[in-house]
């Protein structure tokens, strides 16, 4: 796997998936994603998008293969941006489709909104509102991933993010693939993102934007989803049958299509 020395004190892994036609000059799409994942979370969607475009799938600062974060690090959406600025200019890509997935749709959120451009279109999918309000649950989160580790975590919480349609063995995967992250990421990433507020970025998207929620995702109804879709210039609302959050997994395949 790739490295890029990021900073003194980040070491990022990322992959480049590309099986376009080798007299072609692709486009490029870079794919983020969430909390307490990896790269590795592409996989229904790459073969999809790596035949048309070079695909860029990175380990965000903390996760995966990329250097852990102390749980004091003063992470921030725009330090989540420099770094994947800096990826994306050693790589030698000015522009790109970006996608995000959870709070990689917030981040990408504000990327297209402060690197206007270098984005090229915005796909966010099964992702939280612009304020993301976990304030109240900051102190109960961090106790019970001290005293029961991220997996414990990761297991209580899963049916809400895959839904009720998800077969047992895929379930286990995520749990496992989440269980991965170590604590003191997961730590520092619920002390901070309660200070993530990009209400005020999504009128400044200026790419064409695609959103993709589910019927019944707990991060907010068809409604609620929309109220904060509609402020983005130029931006679509697909809504999916179901009851899952992370419709970047649950449905890959349709979502991919639609991206596409």
């Amino acid at each position: 796997m790739p490295t890029l020395r990021v900073s003194p004190e980040l070491e990022m892994h990322y992959l480049v998936d590309d099986f376009t036609d080798p007299w072609r000059k692709p486009e490029t799409i870079l794919l983020l994603h969430g909390n307490c994942e990896s790269s590795a979370v592409w996989f229904g969607w790459v073969p999809h998008l790596a035949r048309h475009l070079r695909v860029v799938r990175p380990d965000m600062r903390g996760y995966g293969a990329s250097t852990p974060l102390s749980r004091d690090f003063p992470w921030s959406l725009d330090i989540i941006i420099d770094d994947f600025v800096k990826l994306m200019q050693r790589l030698g890509i000015d522009r790109f489709h970006l996608v995000g997935a959870k709070i990689g749709g917030t981040i990408a959120r504000r990327f297209a909104a402060r690197c206007p451009e270098r984005v090229r279109t915005l796909t966010v999918v099964g992702s939280p509102p612009p304020k993301y309000d976990v304030a109240a649950r900051v102190a109960s989160l961090t106790a019970e991933i001290e005293q029961h580790g991220v997996e414990d975590w990761a297991r209580r919480t899963m049916t809400g993010r895959l839904g009720s349609r998800f077969p047992p063995e895929g379930v286990e995967w995520w749990v496992q693939l989440m269980a991965r992250t170590p604590a003191s990421s997961q730590i520092c990433f619920v002390k901070n993102v309660p200070n993530a507020d990009i209400t005020a970025d999504l009128p400044r998207i200026q790419c064409p934007t695609l959103v993709i929620t589910t019927e019944g995702s707990a991060l907010g109804s068809v409604e609620e989803t929309r109220a904060w879709q509609v402020r983005i210039p130029h931006s679509t609302l697909l809504v999916l049958p179901g009851d899952s959050y992370h419709v970047a997994a649950s449905d890959a395949d349709r979502c991919a299509r639609e991206t596409l």
